[in-house]
């Protein structure tokens, strides 16, 4: 599966055991900008390194495994959780990018006079 976004927030690596490590990236996904979701994922073992490169603002596209297990309580009472874990990421944009370019073009002066080149019939 892929989904395209805007990393929001990257986690530290956590060492859960002597072999086993994980790291958590938050993507605001805008599917419908008025509302966008914050999407947790998740890199495990040596894809933890994915992240390394990347700043809050990027424009990315995660590809990831949906994942779900069961878990069951001392009272016998089930639970079920789902995790994303991402196994390839590319930066589409970095959020540095965005800013350096205006989106609007440069002021014009009204007060100046019309130049020889201003042909317009009115």
């Amino acid at each position: 599966m892929e989904i395209k976004g805007r990393v929001h927030e990257i986690g530290a690596v956590q060492q859960v055991s002597d072999t086993f490590k994980k790291r958590d990236l938050i993507v605001e996904y805008a599917e419908n900008p008025t509302y966008p979701e914050y999407i947790r994922f998740e890199a495990l073992q040596d894809k933890t390194a994915l992240f390394d490169n990347l700043k809050a603002g990027d424009e990315i596209e995660v590809s990831f495994n949906l994942r779900g297990r069961p878990w069951t309580d001392k009272t016998g009472k089930t639970s079920y959780f789902n995790s994303l874990v991402v196994w390839r990421l590319t930066t589409i944009s970095s959020g540095a990018d965005q800013g350096s370019a205006p989106a609007f073009a440069p002021p014009v002066d009204l007060n100046s006079a019309p130049s020889e080149d201003d042909d317009l019939p009115f």
